[in-house]
């Protein structure tokens, strides 16, 4: 029996076969892709390749997608710029510590096509194309659609680094695999919002309109949301889009659910809040285009434009949901999202009071802080069965789901649950209120504390106490009670195909 020929002896220390095969071939590779003419982009990759130094160009791309002002858009840039820290943090920190290889020897790169300054970092692995992978996957998992616009541009970004003679196309290969962990290792940290998607159920029957007949949509134009009702009727013809400004909204709704098949809204929160108690009254299902600045309900229910709530529409996708209720004396009011008592609400007075003079986001933070540092508990409430000072008595129409510091979406929009969270009252209430915020649904704690419950009352509620509901203050007074009313509403919202 012969065994075949193996030359053992003539290796040299320290020579590996393998390894050494494939540096041949990362050389060829290298000359083949420095030498060789690249029509028309000679002069784009060099500059694409200095772009993306210090990933200037990313966060440029980010800002153009924020700029979009489509909620899919913002966060798909913070998912990129998310992925692209954590990948830019994993080569520093790891590739090129763990892999000490020099770059590439100064090859023949034409004029046109070299960059003023070489990396002085060890060339394993490439960080640009780390940053450039870790950006455009994190942008494509939140967005499929901006993903296909930002791939080829870090797909140049990492040609780049080869044709310039930067790297090695083994160092751009590990560095893109190393950007593509980046961005997965994200999403498993903070899902998208495919990975979350709402229960579809339960389903609810409704009519199916192809092209839109039959549906009537009050736009309310206060909330700038006219062109995207206008772009809704491009997708379905013959639907009947209404605007009108805010004071005359809850007339025209009235009207339009006269005449309606479907009742259809576009505008923010309180518009919505407006339109449900119409829908409800009419027994007629709700299609909801969020036209606001916050929108939480929409997006709760996954309508986030005018391409989810048309294929609803077409599609007859509905289900129902809770609808959370108030009720005072002989007043009853309802909320989709949230109703609160205590800090918040005289926030939102005191911000009303100055938005107009001298904008939304100054005074929000002048009214917190004069809420804040006021010398007095703004609510007192027997709460469980004892009479204490509150400072803020907040439930959700639903559970909140916790995302970073504040809460986030609810999942699930008939789960019969008010998500109340109370902080109590003392001393230091940004203290209090700050601790409740970063230690999420805590059950027993000395500020601040969370239940799920059905029904909640509040008894000896001082008169003239501010209660906030969807964004509308009112004032009430002696016993507050809160209930759900389950699955009370219907409303369009995309499940097949979401």
């Amino acid at each position: 029996m012969t065994t075949p020929d193996l030359d053992l002896t003539t290796r040299k220390p320290g020579h590996h076969p393998l390894r050494d095969r494939a540096l041949a071939w990362d050389r060829r590779l290298l000359g083949a892709a420095t030498s060789g003419h690249w029509p028309g982009a000679d002069s784009v990759l060099p500059r694409l390749s200095r772009g993306a130094d210090h990933g200037v160009l990313w966060c440029a791309a980010a800002a153009a997608l924020a700029a979009s002002r489509t909620p899919r858009a913002r966060r798909a840039a913070s998912r990129g710029l998310a992925s692209l820290g954590l990948a830019s943090l994993a080569v520093r920190t790891l590739g090129k510590r763990s892999v000490r290889r020099p770059g590439p020897a100064l090859a023949p790169v034409p004029l046109l096509r070299r960059v003023p300054r070489r990396p002085i970092t060890t060339s394993f692995p490439s960080g640009h194309a780390a940053s450039a992978a870790a950006f455009a996957v994190g942008v494509a998992l939140e967005s499929p659609a901006w993903g296909a616009v930002v791939t080829p541009v870090a797909a140049s970004v990492a040609l780049s680094r080869v044709s310039t003679g930067e790297h090695f196309p083994s160092d751009v290969l590990a560095g893109a695999a190393l950007g593509v962990g980046a961005a997965f290792a994200v999403r498993g940290l903070v899902p998208t919002r495919g990975q979350a998607t709402p229960p579809a159920r339960p389903r609810a029957e409704v009519p199916a309109l192809l092209e839109g007949e039959g549906l009537v949509l009050v736009a309310n134009t206060a909330s700038g949301s006219a062109e995207r009702a206008r772009a809704l009727r491009d997708a379905l013809p013959r639907a009947e889009i209404v605007e009108c400004p805010p004071e005359d909204v809850p007339a025209e709704l009235e009207k339009a659910a006269s005449r309606a098949r479907v009742l259809g809204v576009c505008g923010g929160d309180g518009t919505v809040n407006t339109a449900a108690r119409v829908a409800l009254r009419s027994g007629l299902p709700l299609a909801v285009l969020p036209g606001g600045t916050l929108n939480h309900f929409a997006y709760d229910l996954g309508v986030e434009d005018v391409r989810d709530l048309a294929r609803a529409l077409r599609q007859g996708d509905a289900v129902r949901v809770d609808v959370g209720r108030y009720s005072c004396g002989g007043e009853q009011g309802l909320f989709l999202n949230t109703c609160s008592v205590g800090v918040y609400p005289e926030l939102v007075r005191e911000r009303e009071r100055w938005s107009h003079r001298i904008g939304g986001w100054p005074a929000g933070v002048l009214a917190a802080l004069r809420v804040l540092r006021a010398d007095r508990h703004p609510l007192e409430a027997e709460f469980q069965g004892r009479t204490r000072p509150l400072w803020l008595l907040f439930a959700g129409n639903g559970t909140y789901h916790r995302m970073g510091l504040a809460s986030g979406r609810r999942l699930d929009l008939a789960d019969g649950q008010l998500d109340v969270r109370v902080v109590h009252g003392g001393r230091r209430p940004a203290a209090r209120l700050l601790a409740a915020a970063l230690a999420g649904p805590l059950t027993r704690s000395p500020a601040h504390a969370a239940v799920q419950v059905g029904r909640l009352r509040l008894d000896h509620v001082a008169p003239g106490t501010l209660l906030a509901y969807d964004g509308e203050v009112t004032e009430v007074e002696g016993r507050v009670e809160l209930e759900k009313l389950p699955e009370a509403l219907t409303v369009y919202r995309p499940i097949t195909g979401y």
